[in-house]
């Protein structure tokens, strides 16, 4: 039974096409991923079969009554509701249902026999409802998804508006899950989530019946709980049975038929174009030259995608720092109320770290503290001499309305407009993305300009948070290859073992200081 139908989509912006032409099946119970590069269009399809946005041309048919549930990268909540007001949100249906059934009760006294009937009958159905969608364990379910994200750390009387935009995104998760709708659709779940609580997401989805869309440039994620992918490239949705290497494997040959396919026939154009010169003046041959010619203009030309940009990251070195870079002593870290122990670390130039453990327990306050952006509670932190130091911020609150050349050009005004351009396309951004607003950009597109900007400055200490959220599969590959290869220090807060496994030379598990009861 088909849940979703997308027919003949095409949409864009200004003069950016986004897709052309594209149809789309969701049945019953598929656990699809959606991939794709960077700025391919994800994002916005959702926004589309969501209703968010509405398509240049097609149609999106969803099936009668199925209720659909999204996680969206840019959602909201509202001011003043605790974490449990807004898990319990997710039952706001069944608490509207136990109303009326409490009205349906109140009006039995002063009914016919003949009417009393037919509000029993409604009352029971209401409350076979209620039964079956757990409204009398409500409590008992909220606590058990909120312990399996971790929210339960934070605190469930906790303010929504007291949280980080990771905090935020987990609620909405939570939020989500509880609600059970007949399709899931999760842009980037796992891009504030901690490696236990992706793991307990990851169990979620393998017993999840009902249908979901995934996107997710986490491939270990992503292979672990989809069996169909669905590839967005050159305004195209492509569908392949299997995970993502399969994908791969699939794609590739494609790619690779396609190719020898143009070749042969860019060879027989040519030789039909070389027959029809010669002969074309001939009177003995212009008949035949007029055949060649006409099976050249009938001919259905096999055109290539031009290829897309591959980033490529090179981090520029300053001279070298001094032996310490950083030496905290008795450092307890916070705002209100301390988030750590009394911490006596060291870091010494060369060392590659990597800051782990679960959300929330203070890795990016650490972070900061060491920077000097955010005073401690108690305690020092002595930074060593020559340092030069390059930060990638997990989050950036404020809307950026400058396009990529401008935001860049702030930063390197000795930049000509060429090497702007020249140092944006390097990061994998097309031309057309280089002259649009930062601000209507895609997550990992925005994340590939801060990388520009980072990678051009001289620097001999990396301070990173969660630098892959958002990062489609080259541009992570890349990063990690630039990493591995830079020769200063590096301070990293990263959820992909897969990714840092490599790169670093010690892992700090953040657990074995924090306050935070586990």
């Amino acid at each position: 039974m088909s849940i979703l139908s997308v027919k003949n989509l095409s949409h864009g912006f200004g003069d950016r096409a986004i897709f052309n032409d594209v149809s789309f099946r969701l049945l019953k119970g598929e656990h699809i991923g959606l991939v794709g590069a960077n700025g391919e269009g994800k994002s916005t399809f959702m926004n589309i079969v969501t209703g968010k946005l509405q398509p240049d041309e097609g149609k999106v048919e969803w099936a009668k009554k199925v209720r659909v549930g999204y996680l969206d990268q840019h959602a909201v909540l509202q001011k003043g509701m605790t974490i449990r007001d807004a898990l319990k949100g997710a039952f706001q249906y069944l608490f509207d249902l136990e109303t009326e059934m409490n009205n349906l009760y109140a009006k039995m006294a002063d009914v016919t026999p003949e009417e009393l009937e037919l509000l029993l009958e409604d009352v029971g159905n209401i409350q076979e409802t209620l039964t079956n969608n757990d409204f009398y364990i409500i409590d008992a379910k909220v606590e058990e998804v909120a312990r399996g994200l971790g929210l339960d750390d934070i605190g469930l009387e906790r303010d929504v508006q007291d949280l980080s935009g990771g905090q935020r995104t987990k609620i909405l998760l939570a939020k989500l899950l509880l609600e059970k709708p007949d399709i899931l659709l999760l842009d980037e779940p796992t891009n504030y989530l901690d490696e236990k609580h992706i793991e307990w997401l990851k169990r979620y989805l393998l017993e999840y019946e009902n249908a979901f869309i995934l996107i997710s440039h986490d491939i270990p994620f992503l292979n672990s709980v989809i069996n169909i992918i669905y590839h967005m490239e050159n305004q195209e949705l492509n569908r392949y049975v299997g995970d993502y290497n399969d994908f791969l494997k699939v794609h590739e040959m494609k790619k690779q038929q396609l190719e020898a396919a143009y070749k042969k026939q860019q060879q027989e154009i040519s030789e039909l174009k070389d027959f029809v010169a010669r002969n074309k003046a001939r009177v003995s041959t212009r008949n035949m030259a007029m055949s060649r010619q006409k099976k050249l203009d009938k001919m259905e030309m096999i055109e290539l995608a031009a290829e897309k940009p591959k980033p490529e990251f090179h981090f520029k070195e300053a001279r070298t720092s001094g032996k310490l870079i950083f030496e905290t002593t008795d450092l307890v870290i916070g705002y209100e109320e301390a988030l750590s122990k009394p911490l006596n670390l060291r870091m010494e130039r060369g060392q590659k770290i990597a800051l782990v453990g679960a959300n929330g327990i203070g890795k990016t306050t650490l972070l900061k503290s060491i920077l000097g952006e955010i005073k401690p509670i108690s305690g020092s932190v002595q930074l060593g001499d020559y340092l030069y130091t390059g930060y990638f911020e997990q989050e950036i609150k404020q809307a950026n309305y400058n396009t990529c050349i401008e935001d860049v050009w702030n930063d390197f005004p000795s930049f000509t407009q060429y090497e702007v351009r020249a140092a944006l396309a390097k990061c994998g951004l097309t031309t057309k993305h280089i002259e649009s607003k930062v601000e209507v950009l895609s997550g990992g597109e925005k994340a590939k300009v801060r990388l520009c900007k980072l990678i051009n400055k001289e620097t001999n200490i990396l301070v990173l948070d969660e630098p892959t959220n958002h990062l489609d599969v080259d541009a992570k590959d890349e990063l990690k290859r630039a990493l591995k290869e830079y020769k200063g220090s590096i301070l990293l807060i990263c959820h992909e073992p897969e990714f840092y496994q490599d790169v670093v030379t010690d892992v700090w598990n953040c657990e074995s200081w924090t306050t935070k009861v586990f």
